[in-house]
Formats: C-alpha cells, sequence, structure tokens
C-alpha cells in the first residue's frame, strides 16, 4: 500500500535533505531528587543536565524531578536499584540497610577537615572504591558524589550546646549511626525524610532537629527552629545513583559523555561549598536564627560521649566497615 506524503511531510523531508540533520533518537534519563532545584543539589542537577544533554547532543534528555515528587529521599535505592526510574539521588546513608559501611561519613567528628573529606571521596580512595563496589550490587551504581556539608543541630528557643541538652528530647536522624550517636547522648531519635522534616518541627514531632546548613536555607527551616548549633559532627554525602542495567544500554560513547558531565558536576559542587554553607548561615542569620559556636570544653564532651559509637559500627559494619573506618582515620 503506498501511501501519499503529506505537505508537511514534504516540507519536512526537504528541510532534511537542506540541513543534512537527521532528527536525534532520544533516550530519557528521569532523576529524582528529594530537595527542590533551588536547593544547592537541585542546580547542580540541572548543571549535571546541561553538560550531559549537549555533550551528547540531546541524543540523553535529562528530566528532574524535585521535591520528592517521585519518590522520597528513602525510597531512593529500591526505585533504582529495581529500574522503576533511571536515576535519583539520596543520602548515602540511605544505602545503610544494605551495607553498613556507608554510615562512615557518620561517624562523630571523624571528618573534622576539608582535607580529609576531600581524600576520603576522592577517585580512586580506598574509602570511596570500596563502598561503591558494594552499593553497585544493589542494582545501582554511583554515577557521582553530591557535597552537602556538615550536620549541624536545629532547636527552638534555646540552643544545644552539650550532651546534657539532648536528654529526653526527640532528634530528627537521617541515618542508623547518627541515632547511636543521639542515644549516647541521651536522646530519642526519630528517623524522618529530608522532604519531610519541615512538617516535623513544624507539628513538634521531634524536639531537635538534624541536618546541613544548606537545608535550612532551601527548606526555609527558619520558619519553624530559631536556632543553629554548629556542631558539624558528621560529613553529609549525597550520591547520584544509575540504574546498573538502563547503564548497560547505553554505547560506550554515551556512557564517556555522561561520565565526562559528572566529573564537571561533582567538582563543582565539591569546590562551591564553603561559600554554599556561608551563604547559608548568612541567610539564616538574616531571617531571625540565632547562630551557636560552641567552645572546646563543649566539643570535647560530645567527642566524649561518642565513643559507643564507634563501637556499634565496628560490630554493626563487619569487615568492609572495618576495613573503611580503618582508612579513614589514617587519613
Amino acid at each position: 500500500m503506498t501511501i501519499r506524503p503529506t505537505i508537511g511531510a514534504v516540507a519536512a523531508s526537504a528541510l532534511f535533505l537542506a540541513t543534512g540533520t537527521a532528527a536525534i533518537a532520544q533516550e530519557k534519563m528521569r532523576i529524582t531528587l528529594q530537595l527542590p532545584l533551588t536547593s544547592h543539589l537541585g542546580e547542580n542537577l540541572q548543571l549535571f543536565e546541561s553538560e550531559v544533554e549537549t555533550r551528547t547532543g540531546g541524543a540523553i534528555d535529562v528530566e528532574i524531578y524535585d521535591s520528592a515528587t517521585l519518590y522520597t529521599d528513602r525510597e531512593v535505592p529500591q526505585a533504582v536499584g529495581s529500574g522503576a526510574i533511571e536515576a535519583g539521588v539520596a543520602s548515602l546513608t540511605r544505602y545503610v540497610g544494605d551495607v553498613p559501611a556507608v554510615d562512615v561519613f557518620y561517624m562523630p567528628f571523624l571528618f573534622n577537615t576539608e582535607e580529609k573529606v576531600r581524600a576520603a571521596v576522592a577517585e580512586g580512595s580506598d574509602v570511596r572504591e570500596a563502598l561503591e563496589e558494594a552499593i553497585a550490587e544493589t542494582g545501582g551504581q554511583i554515577l557521582y558524589w553530591q557535597a552537602y556539608g556538615g550536620a549541624i543541630m536545629l532547636s527552638k528557643e534555646e540552643p544545644i550546646r552539650t550532651p546534657a541538652d539532648l536528654e529526653g528530647k526527640k532528634v530528627r536522624v537521617f541515618g542508623k549511626t547518627l541515632g547511636d550517636f543521639v542515644e549516647a547522648a541521651g536522646g530519642a531519635p526519630t528517623l524522618i525524610s529530608g522532604s519531610e522534616q519541615y512538617l516535623a518541627y513544624q507539628r513538634g514531632t521531634v524536639d531537635v532537629g538534624m541536618t546541613g546548613v544548606s537545608g535550612v536555607q532551601s527548606r526555609k527551616l527558619w520558619e519553624v527552629m530559631d536556632t543553629i548549633t554548629v556542631t558539624n559532627h558528621a560529613n553529609i554525602e549525597f550520591v547520584v545513583v544509575v540504574n546498573s542495567d538502563w547503564w548497560s544500554t547505553l554505547d560506550d560513547e554515551t556512557r564517556g559523555h555522561i561520565e565526562a558531565a559528572a566529573a564537571v558536576a561533582q567538582e563543582d559542587v565539591r569546590n562551591r561549598m564553603a561559600q554554599i554553607e556561608a551563604d547559608a548561615y548568612a541567610a539564616a542569620e538574616e531571617n531571625g536564627m540565632t547562630i551557636v559556636e560552641l567552645t572546646d570544653e563543649e566539643l570535647a564532651a560530645w567527642r566524649e560521649v561518642s565513643q559507643p559509637v564507634f563501637d556499634s559500627y565496628r560490630e554493626s559494619a563487619g569487615e568492609l566497615g572495618a576495613r573503611v573506618l580503618d582508612a579513614a582515620e589514617g587519613l
């Protein structure tokens, strides 16, 4: 059967012949993100999107679903691993159920300098390689790491200065080891997803918050909390993870372009982290929050109650955990 071409089809054919440009078959890469696009992780994903689409000539169409519109942070590992979505951004600690060793980054005061953090997350480091290999067994593999900064505490009306100030209080946490830290200090940990913490503070579900200071700004947490205690007791890392089966369907050239885009995005967010945090602290103050800096004696009190957390980690994280902890402590 012969189909007579329409005028539009003839015009399109003529345009193709004139320009020599064929339509590009697009492959969608959907990415789920719990934070808004205005957050620094959202901005970083948009940089990644631009890099990917430019490098692949539009062959990969990146779609970002922000603010947990598709999946919450805790749902990302299963959604990506099962292939329900091509990629997602998750706090590294969300893999603790499958890979307990990931919580090495949440060991109290272990990564207390920028130099230690950079050494641990560097390509080829013993810490990073071991964790990436283990996570790859879940059906999803890490494409790149997103810096999120140090963990701080949030409160209302009175600051949290010493472990005694946590006694009997419910504290929002986002990982097992952070929960162990809170328990060691006498508090009651409550696991709450990042996208759900605003309502948790507003409703009084917890008394004390825990997050990165950039999250205070992107989520406007000054509307529900009024005090930040700068503890920097853990280093928060997010990871962009891709489904392994989907990744394997791409040709080598396309994967190379995506990896190059990931390298650009990874370096950009790491290099800007200090300024991102400085801007977030400034925004918090401008919106009425009190910023509390701890004395050396107060920090020493926090470190003193933290020792059981290290013991618990070595017991629960197994051989891999012991290996990455030893590597981290040797940085």
